[in-house]
């Protein structure tokens, strides 16, 4: 027998054994969660998605709820947790599966699943099978325990992700995440060099991109001005051709039913994830949607107006039940949340409010903001000023936090304020000085990030930049027309 085939019989025979042990049922540990899905964070991790901007925005979000939801099934007293809807761009890895009529051009395939279990093991379980990995290791987890017949704080934990030698990847195929991971993590360019080598393609493809510029600025400028529209957004980064698509179908919708758009005036309206109505007040299009379903939420405009209405009521109460603290939305983190759920989470925590008698003076707290959150188990203050207070905080406890906490929560927020005001007097200067035709950042990127960025690029100089649009991000990228994506920590 050849080695090859000799390495392929003993892989066969050890996912078999491990498949017949028996399972055990008794929680997985947060550790162990993370090794169980260590087949799905290869495949999804942000960090292998540098060159496709969107797809790697898309799994970031996506796992940062996804983190959201495993630590609310850890939490001492967890019952319920709320249904969560995830989308992830997985890779081609040889655990996945080879037939994935879904694939896209890029390489990738997109999966969609909800969650709606209540512990930690159904979950991972969960997130293996609707993403076509293997699951054998899981039964090696648990079979271990059923083993030592030990409770999860004594139990011997001598179950380890299989190591295999470099020959192992080399006759099988098999991709070694290790040798994945170095590579991710490979050492950056300087941005001077990555520039001599990325700008002719750069200027090709902006030269390329300039006529559907010109198309997209237009048709915006068209369905604004017909329409009464505020402002028409993008919700991601998507190319011009995108955009322009989009608005497009928008217009031939106006063609074929002329009163279909007439709510719409006043709005801003975000091309999205998803249709419907954001906390903002914004209409959001459904890109993957059709017209019919476009059509439909046209329809119920009125409806999510008078819903908007009674959040900003809501607003008002918790405002005078906690001194004048106003009840905040942060859009660049969350642009998509649907404005009912945004209502249900007020409801909630002003039915918990009203349940206890607070004494706070009606503006001892003005000028001050909190933000709510269902994933949270304790106040907190952020380090931009703003309370971080879960929904179903003990109001007597949150009077105290609050009270203990104002006075270092108006310091932070005069700190943001005068951050925000020194990064849009840098960011003026680098588009005067370095001639750019725009300057943006990712909403991962901070304040004090973009304004240690701006004054090195002033230094810098580099007559390469002149002419482009520019975005500060974490990673380098020549995008689909010609933007220059640089990582805010760049290196000379």
């Amino acid at each position: 027998m050849s080695v090859h085939a000799l390495l392929r019989c003993s892989f066969r025979l050890l996912r078999k054994r491990v498949a017949t042990h028996s399972i055990y049922q008794r929680p997985l540990s947060g550790a162990e969660a993370v090794t169980a899905l260590r087949p799905f964070y290869f495949a999804v991790h942000p960090d292998f998605f540098g060159q496709y901007p969107r797809e790697r925005e898309v799994n970031e979000n996506s796992l940062k709820r996804l983190n959201g939801y495993l630590e609310n099934l850890q939490k001492p007293g967890s019952r319920f947790v709320q249904p969560t809807k995830l989308t992830f761009y997985m890779r081609h890895t040889k655990e996945s599966s080879d037939e994935q009529p879904d694939r896209l051009n890029s390489g990738f395939r997109s999966v969609s699943f909800t969650l709606r279990t209540n512990d930690v093991s159904s979950t991972v379980m969960s997130i293996l099978t609707s993403c076509d990995l293997p699951v054998e290791h899981m039964k090696g987890l648990k079979a271990r325990d059923a083993k030592s017949g030990g409770s999860p704080e004594t139990v011997l934990s001598f179950y380890r992700p299989i190591k295999w030698d470099k020959s192992f990847y080399s006759f099988t195929g098999y991709r070694d995440p290790e040798q994945e991971l170095q590579q991710a993590m490979r050492v950056e360019p300087t941005l001077s060099s990555w520039l001599k080598n990325n700008e002719p393609e750069a200027t090709k493809k902006q030269s390329a991109s300039l006529p559907l510029r010109a198309e997209l600025n237009r048709l915006k400028k068209e369905l604004c001005h017909k329409y009464n529209l505020t402002d028409i957004r993008w919700q991601r980064n998507w190319g011009v051709a995108h955009r322009c698509s989009q608005l497009q179908s928008l217009k031939r919708l106006s063609q074929q039913n002329p009163d279909a758009l007439t709510n719409l005036k006043g709005h801003t309206v975000v091309f999205a994830d998803q249709s419907g109505m954001n906390v903002s007040g914004h209409v959001m299009l459904g890109t993957m949607d059709v017209h019919h379903q476009w059509t439909k939420l046209f329809q119920h405009l009125p409806g999510y107006c008078s819903l908007r209405k009674e959040t900003d009521w809501l607003k008002e109460r918790i405002s005078l039940l906690l001194g004048g603290t106003q009840v905040v939305h942060i859009e660049r983190l969350d642009p998509v949340q649907p404005i009912a759920d945004h209502y249900s989470t007020l409801n909630a925590f002003h039915q918990n409010l009203i349940s206890q008698r607070l004494r706070l003076h009606p503006r001892s707290l003005q000028g001050l903001t909190i933000l709510l959150q269902n994933n949270h188990s304790k106040p907190s203050l952020h380090e931009m000023g703003h309370f971080i207070i879960p929904t179903n905080c003990d109001p007597p406890k949150l009077q105290i936090f609050l009270q203990n906490h104002a006075s270092e929560a108006r310091h932070r927020t005069q700190c943001k304020n005068q951050l925000q005001e020194e990064e849009e007097a840098v960011v003026k200067l680098c588009l005067q000085s370095l001639s750019l035709r725009s300057l943006s950042k990712e909403p991962s990127v901070s304040s004090s990030q973009m304004i240690l960025c701006c004054k090195r690029l002033l230094e810098l100089r580099s007559p390469l930049m002149q002419g482009f649009h520019v975005c500060v991000s974490h990673f380098y990228s020549v995008m689909e027309d010609g933007d220059l994506w640089v990582p805010w920590d760049w290196k000379s």
